[in-house]
């Protein structure tokens, strides 16, 4: 069936597409429009309405395929030369072709639309759209009642969608996808889920406009009330001071702080009157205040005058720690006596587990004293020791300072707790701020960023806790009184378990001393053969373990009363962790045992060599550090500048290659205390000697073989006994510090004075 093409003017629509079987009004602001316009209203003719297609980045001009036939009702001439014209649109028609001379001319071919839907089923779509309509009404979507009225009135479908596609506020793309649309049914049930889009945002918009006026309304609610409160205050007399203001003024008064201090708060509290309550400036000036007055500027506790109290509370809170019991001793003595003296700077130093931190807490109930413990392993920021300046957003004070403020007191014992694990980095150098308050001379007015006055740390007593001195910079150490915390012997380890430890890990663990007994003993045996510690933490663990064990066996009936002996020992812990080295104890061409210390405590290494064929090369392995290389080299030079080593011909050592091995490869070691011990190996390897597999050694060696001094001596001696030797060589030069040990260290072995390298040879090789 051949279609009726028809010849019409054509006017391009840029303002939106429009529906059939409507009216709107058209401003024609072109000459080519008004040009178009003329023409159709003087030939009596419609006019083909077209939708331009935008593309991005595409100038040329195109239109959608499907428009509208309409007809010009009247128009009206603008000042401006456009026309205003009113103009009712009459049906759907396809665009064939168009040119453009003046304006677009174009041929149009009317389209057939189908219209399928039952009687029934266009009365459900009519109610559908209806209900959508009206939704849309009574959320204020759409508003123009007089058009809302007649559209509900429509009973054909196809006029009810069209007029609604015009009516409700949808996008343009949405009305040229409905105007193409020629089937109704299809046409309509899309026009749906277009509502339901336009319903769904509607809603989020109207909530997030409910908040947002909600939230208005509140503000403006609460700075209404504000000014009220401000009103009143001002009428009643109070001149804005509220009951903040009075309670500061009350605590300032009442602080006892110097009148620099005084005349800081209280500059601070006449600024903070003045301020509004509601600016952010009124609770920072707050909080500084509150700070400020918390500090106990005239608040201290009253020492202990009583000595022989103190030295029973020190006694019967640890066992040993001879060195530093007296050293607090000896201060409380000068205090007692003189009613003042300068209170030492204390730096604890000693492997993991021997009581340095809780010789301290003893220390601050002997002194009758406040006890706060400052952590500062992993402290790298210097703010947090002279705290931030109180401008900055959530500044606060420094730890030295809020410790003060926890005490309540201003002259607590303060504990540092690892000292030696600060660090440093962009932020600042924390060890450089801990200098001020560990000087005497300097702490009176230690300067806390914070207060921005001086502050008096000079009645407290600090203590300090490391574990390596290495760690701590030379002049903070130089500030600090060391008194170094060696290991435990296996007998005072027994004392501190029988004293202490059993009856903490018994009532620890629920258990009386009727149900669970342990003998001397099991003690013993878990010392030697379940813990390898320079402290006790292992010791305590392996305890707590039995009594866990023996709340096991007393609750499910297998015993009423738990008995742990020597026997049976093994019945709690499993087998031995840790055997007798006696056996190792053999004498050994190459291999010479050394010692060594830890921050963990004495350790004993076995140094191996041997000589193999080669080209002259040392070779070092067992991840040893510079200086222990360096001792390896200067052991090797002595060996070769004796006169036996000549009996082994020019070329010996050309020849042959040296191999130097500490096992436990993946421990880092290094110290200046192993050069006798390898060149003693060297020697054995080299001449085939056996060395005394009951001889340990220390010392350090120069080129000549002269034997040089070494540290730690108590830590290695008691490693030496702990595995059975019987003979330590040591150098003559560390004869004080083995005359300052207690006989029980020394019981039990032989401690041979080393001045040379040939003394140790005669000593340490089986000829």
């Amino acid at each position: 069936m051949n279609e009726k093409m028809l010849e019409m003017t054509m006017i391009s629509l840029d303002d939106g597409v429009v529906m059939p079987e409507l009216s709107f009004y058209l401003d024609a602001t072109t000459r080519e429009a008004c040009e178009a316009v003329g023409h159709a209203v003087k030939n009596e003719e419609c006019i083909f309405l077209a939708n331009p297609v935008h593309k991005n980045g595409d100038k040329t001009v195109s239109f959608y395929e499907i428009g509208v036939i309409a007809r010009i009702k009247q128009f009206v001439r603008l000042q401006n030369k456009g026309m205003r014209v009113l103009i009712q649109t009459e049906k759907r028609a396809r665009l064939v072709d168009y040119s453009k001379d003046k304006y677009y001319v174009c041929h149009v071919t009317d389209v057939e639309e189908t219209n399928d839907i039952s009687e029934d089923e266009e009365k459900a779509i009519q109610s559908i759209l209806k209900e959508k309509l009206k939704e849309a009404f009574d959320e204020g979507i759409v508003k123009n009642n007089v058009l809302y009225r007649e559209i509900r009135s429509f009973k054909s479908v196809r006029k009810l969608v069209d007029s609604m596609a015009d009516y409700v506020n949808i996008s343009d793309d949405n009305r040229q996808e409905l105007l193409e649309m020629l089937d109704v049914r299809s046409r309509a049930m899309r026009l749906i889920q277009i509502m339901e889009e336009v319903l769904g945002i509607g809603k989020i918009k109207k909530e997030i406009m409910e908040k947002v006026n909600q939230e208005t309304a509140e503000n403006q609610r609460k700075y209404v009330l504000r000014e009220q409160m401000s009103v009143i205050r001002k009428e009643l007399g109070d001149d804005g001071v509220d009951a903040n203001v009075r309670e500061f003024q009350k605590r300032l008064d009442e602080a006892g702080c110097s009148q620099e201090v005084y005349d800081k708060i209280e500059k601070e509290i006449n600024y903070y009157k003045g301020i509004p309550q509601n600016a952010v400036e009124s609770s920072v000036s707050a909080n500084y205040i509150d700070v400020m007055l918390s500090y106990p500027w005239n608040v201290s506790t009253e020492d202990n005058n009583d000595l022989q109290s103190a030295i029973d509370i020190l006694d019967k809170d640890h066992y040993g720690l001879e060195e530093v019991k007296e050293r607090i001793v000896d201060y409380l003595a000068v205090h007692i006596l003189s009613n003042k003296g300068d209170l030492p700077i204390i730096c604890l130093v000693g492997p993991p587990g021997t009581g340095k931190t809780s010789i301290a807490r003893s220390i601050a109930r002997a002194t009758s004293r406040k006890y706060v413990r400052l952590s500062l392993g992993g402290v790298h920021d210097e703010a947090e020791i002279r705290g931030h300046r109180k401008t900055y957003v959530g500044a606060m004070p420094g730890k030295i300072v809020q410790s003060m403020i926890k005490a309540k007191t201003n002259n607590p014992l303060m504990l540092l707790d690892e000292i030696d694990k600060v660090s440093s980095d962009y932020k600042g150098d924390v060890s450089s701020a801990l200098l001020e308050v560990l000087d005497g001379e300097q702490n009176k007015e230690f300067n806390d960023h914070y207060f921005g006055v001086p502050v008096d740390l000079s009645n407290v007593l600090f203590i300090a806790t490391a574990n390596d001195l290495s760690g701590i910079p030379g002049p903070l150490l130089d500030r600090m009184e060391v008194i170094n915390i060696s290991g435990y012997t296996e007998n005072e380890k027994y004392h501190i378990a029988k004293l202490y430890l059993v009856e903490k890990t018994r009532e620890k663990n629920g258990l009386t001393k009727s149900q669970f007994k342990i003998d001397a003993g099991a003690i013993r045996e878990i010392i030697s053969h379940y813990t390898r510690e320079a402290g006790v933490r292992s010791l305590e663990r392996n305890i707590d373990k039995v009594c866990r064990k023996a709340c096991r066996k007393i609750l499910t009936g297998e015993m009423d009363v738990v008995k742990v002996t020597k026997k049976n020992i093994q019945d709690f812990l499993g087998p031995y962790k840790y055997k007798d080295e006696n056996g190792n104890l053999k004498n050994k061409i190459g291999a010479v045992r050394g010692l060594a210390w830890t921050a963990v405590g004495g350790v004993t290494l076995e140094i191996e060599v041997n000589v193999l064929p080669g080209t002259g090369t040392l070779q070092l392995t067992g991840k040893m550090g510079d200086v222990m290389k360096e001792s390896a080299y200067a052991g090797m030079s002595y060996i070769r500048s004796l006169k036996e080593s000549l009996a082994l011909g020019d070329d010996y050592f050309a020849k042959h290659d040296f191999h130097i091995h500490i096992p436990e490869g993946a421990v880092p070691k290094d110290g200046p205390s192993a050069g006798i011990t390898m060149a003693t190996a060297l020697y054995s390897a080299i001449f085939n000697v056996p060395v005394n597999g009951r001889i340990a050694m220390t010392g350090e060696i120069t080129l000549r073989g002269e034997v040089l001094p070494i540290g730690g001596l108590k830590e290695k001696l008691l490693a030496a006994k702990m595995i059975g030797v019987k003979d330590i060589l040591i150098p003559s030069k560390n004869e004080s510090d083995y005359l300052e040990l207690d006989e029980e260290i020394t019981s039990g072995v032989n401690i041979h004075l080393v001045e040379d390298m040939r003394q140790v040879l005669d000593l340490a090789l089986v000829r």
